[in-house]
Parts: C-alpha cells; structure tokens; sequence
C-alpha cells in the first residue's frame, strides 16, 4: 500500500500533458503544498513557453515538447536552468520512464499510449486521465497494470466517482453501474439545429472547461461511449451493466447499484480540480481549495434517458464494445480524426458521427493480440478516415 504524501515522505510527481487544462489544474494543487510534492518531469505537445514557465516554476527535472522540430525552441526557453530538454516519442518514454512515485497521464488522444505504458511497466501509481488508452487497447492494457503491479487511479470525473463508491473492493455485490452524462450544450437541440452547429457554439460546454477536443466529445456524447468503454475495462463488468444518464447539473458524477438495492454515488461541484486532488493524494485525501458543493443553492438535481437517435455515438460505442477485437480501437481513431476536421471547419458537426460509422463499417475487425496490432489499427483507420473525408469534401466542393 502507498503512503500518502507528506512533507515527512514527499511524493515525486510526473506530469505527461502539462500545459492542458488537466495537468495545469494538478499542478495548481501540487504547488499548493510543495513540501508534499516535487516534480520530475513535465511534457507538452508543441506549446513551448508554457511548457518552460511551467518546469521553472516547479523545478522539474526535465521538460519534453512531443514536437520534435520545437525541440531547438524549448532548449533555448531553458537555456542556463539546468533543466533536461527532450523532444518526440522517445522524450516522452524518457519523461515516463523517469521513477517518480506518481504520473499523471493526460495526453489527449492515442499518442498517450507509448508513454503511458513506459509509467505503467515500471510499477508507477498512474493517474488516468485520458479515455483513450483504454478505448484503443483495452485488455491489453489492464494485463500490463496487472503483470507490473502498477497502481491505476482514473482521473476522469465519472471512472473516479465509481472507483470511490467501490472503495476499493471491486465489483463483488455491483448491480450495475450508472454513468452520468450533461448532456454537453446541445441535450434539447433539434438535429436540424446540431446539423447547423458551429464551431463555438459546440465548444461552448454548459457545466465544465475542458480542452477542445474532450469538449466537442461532450457535444457529440462520444464521450460517453469512450467512458462506457473505459468503465468496462476498469470495473472488468460487462456492457450491459452499465447505464447512461444525463444529468445536466453534473453534481452526481456516477453511481454504483448494489444487489441489496443500495446506490453509493460521489457528489461534487463540476470541477476536475476534485476528482485530480483525490488520485494526487490517494490512499487518503488532500485539503484542496475546491468548490464546495451547496445543495440549497442547487435545491434541484434532474435526470433523463439519452437520445441515441440524436447522439448515435451511444450506439456505436455499445456496438464496438459487443463486436470486440480492434472495432473500439477504430472507432477511437476514426473520432480522433473526424473532431479535428470539424475543429478545422472542414466538416460539419453531425458528420463526426457520420465519418466515424462508416470507417466502422468498411473496417476489418481483427483480434488485438499485441500493442504493434493495437498501433497498425491506429494507424490504418486513421488513414482510412482521411480518405473518407477527402472524398466528403471532394463531393461538396
């Protein structure tokens, strides 16, 4: 069993995702009480002076910009620091690799996976906070935190108000798990009205700041089929024993039902700072300057059955999960590629889904028997997904 971070036993820190909204709000909390904590490594895709303001504010060891040609940029940034300058894949496997205690893993998207992978081989207590790595290799990935020993703590708001109703006793005596959902900002729009929507207007989240691409996931509800995914895999309970809900105060994060008819839920403000606090200081709980939840002020909290038919990113998510193999892993990248041509105004916003159930569709399912298979997916359906889109965008021009 860990320990808790103290400053009589400080715990050193890993960031992986740095400048995100994530891993800003974690360091906002490690900086909160820095006899508990020290950093080791911090990482950023390509956003180099916040990435070298952030590792000299927090004296981290080494800093690593995913974007190899930003390299030359963050070496100048920290010129005469002392601080360790990487760049690339194999700087992000070094900034895992390194033996800090915790690592907070929220690289968006599939690119995580490498580096999340290094933290979990050697034993780290990993702090998940990326869908994606589950979605893309699912068994795969528990059997690596299994054979290493490695202690798995989900960030997200709802795999973490789970794994604190389970408090750790698993899934013996769970009826069914309930995932919450928004609703994100179009829970009562027309599709006429989706079909239509623009870039702002689906960034623009009732309830949560989240990055750009999570965000227009909660459009979409693809986020919820990625978390059904992902609830799977961590809680080891079959699809068809986890619900959907939209909630759309975001007070109740997610709920476990007992077989006694008990229902344990986890209660909090929406703000991620919550869910980052209780993985930063797990086995016990830190003193964090959150929100506190006042439920006279709130005085109503409401709930209602999702739409598939308007959100069909539901569907799919539950159709990838029952056809298995590879068919999560495509449906993750075809996702990946289809929100950044809508964040890029190349598409609309109903096509996302469109995009994704027709890389699906016209995609060989195979087993996924090793992490090269779960990259060689990755990689065609991606592929496949931009020659979707060039012949979409060849057809309206």
């Amino acid at each position: 069993m860990s320990h808790a971070p103290t400053p009589d036993h400080p715990r050193s820190v890993t960031v992986l995702g740095a400048t995100g909204s994530v891993g800003r709000s974690t360091l906002d909390l490690v900086a909160a009480d820095p006899k508990s904590f020290h950093v080791e490594a911090l990482t950023a895709n390509r956003n180099v002076q916040e990435l070298a303001a952030l590792a000299k504010t927090h004296h981290a060891k080494l800093a690593v910009v995913a974007d190899p040609e930003a390299y030359l940029d963050l070496k100048d940034a920290l010129s005469g620091s002392g601080i360790e300058v990487a760049a690339g894949p194999d700087g992000l496997i070094q900034a895992a690799a390194i033996p800090s205690d915790w690592v907070m893993a929220s690289i968006v998207g599939a690119a995580g996976l490498p580096s999340t992978l290094e933290a979990i081989r050697r034993g780290a207590m990993l702090a998940l906070a990326t869908k994606e790595c589950l979605v893309s290799a699912g068994s795969l990935f528990m059997h690596e935190v299994k054979a290493h020993g490695a202690t798995l703590l989900p960030v997200d708001s709802e795999h973490n108000a789970i794994f604190q109703a389970l408090a750790g006793k698993g899934v013996a005596g769970v009826e069914r798990l309930v995932l919450t959902a928004s609703g994100g900002p179009f829970r009562r729009a027309s599709t006429e009205t989706m079909s239509k929507a623009t870039k702002a207007l689906a960034l623009d989240h009732p309830n949560w700041q989240m990055g750009a691409k999570i965000t227009i996931d909660s459009a979409t509800m693809m986020n919820k089929g990625l978390e059904l995914i992902e609830a799977h895999h961590l809680f080891d309970i079959p699809e068809e024993r986890i619900d959907i809900l939209v909630h759309p105060q975001s007070i109740i994060h997610s709920m476990a039902t007992f077989t006694d008819g008990s229902v344990l839920a986890q209660l909090g403000a929406p703000d991620m700072r919550i869910p980052i606090a209780y993985a930063l200081g797990w086995p016990e709980r830190l003193e964090a300057d959150t929100p506190r939840l006042d439920l006279t002020e709130i005085a109503q909290l409401t709930f209602e059955p999702p739409d598939p038919a308007r959100f069909p990113p539901l569907r799919l998510a539950r159709e990838v999960l029952r056809t298995g193999g590879s068919a999560p892993n495509v449906l993750n990248a075809a996702n990946e590629v289809a929100v950044s041509a809508f964040l890029e105004e190349r598409i609309g916003f109903l096509d996302i889904a469109g995009v994704v159930e027709e890389v699906l569709a016209a995609s060989t399912i195979v087993p996924l028997d090793s992490l090269a298979t779960v990259f060689a997916v990755d990689r065609e359906a991606r592929r496949h997904t931009d020659d979707i889109l060039a012949k979409r965008m060849a057809t309206q021009r």
